[in-house]
């Protein structure tokens, strides 16, 4: 008994000494203790209460992952409305919304709080009782995917709150990858032969749909409160700032370098001392967040349909070099688009080294009249991709040369041609294209074949493993073992995933396939219409006009594809292999349908349906369920805390249902 009591006090005693060192490391960034000993400790823990099961307490430092992986994510409302923020990008801009400001508070000057704007994926954590009880993206606003399950899984995310916190407090805030942690898991990807990601922010928005939340556990992932959302019984907190305060001392991280600031004069400062300071802080930050401290004043300011007017961001113009342009090479892409790549001499511009940058297409390039050999303007994008903006046409000396539109395509010297501002490759069969499209083909949102990265493809595609759609099915794990650093694991996990994915059904397949015109709405499109590629590659090209969101150019370009031997071979082998090329979403509708060819938005919080639930339902009555309210909607389905998708469609004089009228018609 004795044993057991002292077990029972000793994991209280470690689950607080953990939270604790939580809460030193991320809120008051003063560690109580070294990595290693956290994870002692915390090894400690586990030991001790799988030993005793009685003890569970779902709120434990240990229960950060637990469970088996997610099946999907279910969409819901949002208590409070997430709104986007306004963007500036002058300081003259800034004074002039400072000057609003004023006008809107019958000439009171507010008091201001700048926060950083950290480049990360907006997040709702709601606390009921000072329990973690939800977590939900910002989705459209009105409401987002309740991820839960995986943002329990990030360690300066609080699972209980300290004493003292209200009934209920929604906390807005971002998640981020720091730029360690974000190099650590490209390096990862990178030895899978995973396709690395794109930036910190792209890698974070990722990890956050990840089904398994213990992906979300391994990529280190931070949260910062910026904001609030529905509150009850938090007194004493009459502005922003005071609201930073309690809920750090509720254990909440916030920014350590927000600023209070008097009035705008103050705000101007802070806004130039931080552009250096941000590159400084191992995260990516894209500017910084200016808001009206006081909520009474930021409630008489009040909004517009989608952003407060009492908050806005300045966002910082992209550092940019000079550099040298070297040479011009022509990338194939899986739909056979051929884009100029501009070879430089490397430049560090926005924390990197670059030595490519993107040309975007041969009119941009005539546009700008840039040449090999000319002194270039490089900025990176969104400070992700890197750009030339300019030549510097005054520093040329008469040895640039201009860039012509290749005739031949650079890989296999089929015809090229020009469409647009764009030139394609016309031969199917190019190799480059090929590669590009088997890339897509395989990935999440076509196919979905688990692990096939593009270094993987890259292998199999030189070992001559795969020359076709079809050969990823039949794999021989023999083969795949002779690879570099395939283990047996892996070939297997490949093969197994590989057969997984046959039952993806029509849409999927026909998004994969490259086709141009044709992404994952334009394939939905087309698998409700059609019951099967059979009956696709029959039909006509003016069946196809007439689909909704088709037109004439997609519709041409579509039907000359299906026209070509290697589009019926693609269907006639990925068939022989077992794929599915049966439609999920064909279903005939009833022509008595109430729903049949009407447009319909869906709005609101819901009681007995799921929103995909209602979504495929509608779509089987004949109904065209979309996302936005327009003049082309017929029916707006309205349920609890509507927002602005009802007032919009009232002002449209759109057809309004409640829950009870959808059900009764349903019913019938």
């Amino acid at each position: 008994m004795a044993n057991m009591q002292d077990d029972s006090a000793r994991i209280e005693e470690l689950r607080g000494l953990l939270h604790r060192a939580n809460r030193a490391y991320y809120v008051d960034a003063d560690p109580l203790m070294p990595d290693s000993e956290f994870d002692r400790l915390l090894s400690e823990l586990a030991t001790l209460e799988d030993a005793h099961p009685e003890l569970d307490d779902p709120h434990s430092p240990t229960r950060r992952v637990g469970g088996e992986p997610l099946e999907g994510f279910e969409t819901v409302a949002h208590a409070q409305r997430m709104m986007s923020i306004d963007n500036t990008y002058s300081l003259e801009d800034l004074r002039a919304w400072h000057d609003r400001v004023v006008k809107g508070l019958d000439g009171v000057v507010p008091s201001y709080v700048c926060d950083p704007k950290i480049d990360g994926v907006a997040i709702s954590l709601r606390y009921e009782a000072g329990v973690l009880v939800a977590a939900v993206t910002r989705g459209d606003g009105e409401q987002g995917d309740l991820v839960t399950s995986n943002v329990r899984a990030i360690d300066s995310v609080p699972l209980r709150l300290a004493d003292g916190a209200p009934e209920v407090l929604e906390v807005r805030g971002e998640i981020f990858m720091p730029d360690e942690s974000f190099e650590r898991v490209n390096a990862d990807r990178e030895a899978a032969g995973e396709p690395l990601f794109a930036n910190a922010r792209n890698s974070t928005a990722g990890s956050l749909k990840s089904l398994d939340p213990a992906v979300v556990r391994s990529r280190g992932l931070r949260f910062s409160a910026h904001g609030r959302g529905a509150v009850v019984g938090l007194d004493g907190v009459p502005d922003y700032w005071s609201f930073l305060e309690r809920v750090r001392s509720l254990g909440i991280p916030v920014s350590d370098v927000s600023v209070r600031c008097a009035d705008i004069e103050a705000v101007i400062k802070r806004v130039e001392s931080f552009e250096r300071e941000r590159l400084e802080l191992g995260f990516a930050i894209d500017g910084i967040v200016v808001r009206v401290d006081g909520f009474a004043e930021q409630e008489a300011l009040g909004s517009t349909s989608k952003a407060p007017r009492w908050c806005i961001a300045f966002k910082y113009p992209a550092e940019q070099a000079e550099t040298r342009l070297l040479r011009v090479d022509w990338q194939v892409g899986k739909g056979g688009t051929l884009t100029p790549r501009a070879t430089m001499e490397p430049v560090f511009v926005s924390g990197t080294t670059v030595q490519h940058a993107t040309l975007h297409n041969i009119e941009e390039i005539r546009r700008k009249d840039i040449r090999v050999g000319d002194l270039v303007v490089v900025e990176k994008a969104g400070e992700i991709i890197p750009q030339v903006i300019e030549a510097k046409v005054d520093a040329r000396v008469g040895e640039e040369t201009p860039i012509e539109a290749p005739r031949s395509c650079p890989e296999c010297a089929g015809a090229v041609e020009q469409e647009g501002p764009k030139l394609y490759c016309v031969n199917p069969e190019c190799p480059a294209q090929f590669r590009e499209r088997l890339k897509w083909f395989v990935a999440r949102g076509q196919m979905d074949v688990d692990g096939f990265g593009e270094k993987l493809i890259d292998q199999v595609l030189d070992a001559g493993l795969v020359t076709h759609f079809a050969d990823i099915f039949t794999m021989d794990r023999d083969d795949l073992l002779a690879l570099e650093r395939m283990g047996e694991t892996s070939a297997d996990n490949l093969i197994a995933a590989a057969e997984a994915s046959k039952s993806r059904g029509l849409a999927r397949v026909l998004a994969g396939l490259g086709i141009r015109h044709i992404g994952a709405s334009a394939a939905k499109t087309l698998a409700r219409a059609f019951p099967d590629a059979t009956a696709l590659l029959s039909t006509t090209e003016e069946a196809l006009a007439e689909l909704d969101d088709f037109g004439a150019i997609t519709a041409r370009a579509l039907r000359d594809y299906l026209d070509t031997p290697a589009a019926v071979e693609a269907f006639e082998r990925l068939a022989a292999v077992g794929v599915d090329l049966g439609s999920r979403e064909h279903v005939e509708a009833d022509p008595e349908s109430p729903f049949n060819g009407l447009v319909v938005v869906l709005t609101g919080t819901l009681e007995h349906f799921s929103r995909p639930e209602l979504t495929e339902r509608l779509e089987a009555l004949g109904a065209k369920v979309t996302g936005s309210v327009s003049k082309k909607t017929d029916l707006l389905i309205a349920g609890e805390r509507a927002g602005s998708k009802l007032t919009k469609a009232e002002s449209l004089g759109v057809e309004v249902w409640d829950e009870a009228r959808l059900r009764s018609t349903l019913a019938d």
